[in-house]
Parts: structure tokens; sequence; C-alpha cells
């Protein structure tokens, strides 16, 4: 007589040794998943980043370079989905990722109206 104490659970019908665990397979998720314990880390030093070389830069470009004001958009948008990403406990690739693509963005306009 099966009670709930020792009834067999099988929610599927693999078997444990049938069952594939996901590995990371590129060098990037492997170190990121190595950071995973500095999430914190990586949140400030997004936010040290952004805010002392990032954040100046539309007025630098604006008001030096004749570049227009919408390019405040884009690095305040960006500082912004940093900042919520961070707080909201986000994993850490999303933060990385973030931090990556606003370094990105950011040097791109830099490099569109400077030169």
């Amino acid at each position: 007589m099966s009670t709930i104490l020792n009834a067999p659970i099988t929610w599927t019908n693999k078997t444990l040794s049938e069952t594939k665990v996901e590995k990371p397979v590129n060098r990037l998720s492997i170190f990121l998943d190595q950071q995973a314990k500095y999430v914190t880390m990586w949140f400030l030093v997004s936010m040290i980043v952004q805010g002392i070389f990032f954040l100046p830069l539309p007025a630098l470009l604006i008001f030096t370079f004749n570049a227009p004001a919408y390019i405040l958009i884009f690095t305040l948008g960006l500082f912004f989905a940093n900042l919520i990403a961070g707080m909201s406990s986000s994993g850490i690739k999303t933060i990385v990722y973030l931090f990556v693509a606003s370094i990105l963005v950011n040097l791109c306009l830099l490099l569109i109206f400077v030169i």
C-alpha cells in the first residue's frame, strides 16, 4: 500500500542517469558563473565607472562638439538600466552585459561626435 511517505514520485519518464546537466561551454559563461558571488562588486564598479566617466560625457559632447541633445537619453537610459538591474538583484550575466553595453554605446557616441 502506497502512502505519502513511501509513494514513488515520477514527474518524468527519465531516470536520474538519463537527465543531462547543462554546463557552460564557452569561457565567458564559465567566468561569469565564477563571478556570481561578486555580483555586488560588479554593480558598484559599474555605477562608479558610469558616474565618473560616462555621465559627464553628454555635457562634453553637447557643449564642446555641438552634438545633439538627444544623446543624453542614451547615457541616462543605460545608467538607470544598470541601476535598476543592480538594485533588483538581477543575475551576474545581466549586470555584466549591461555594463559592457553601456561602455560600448558611450564609446561609440564619443567616436561618432569627436572624430
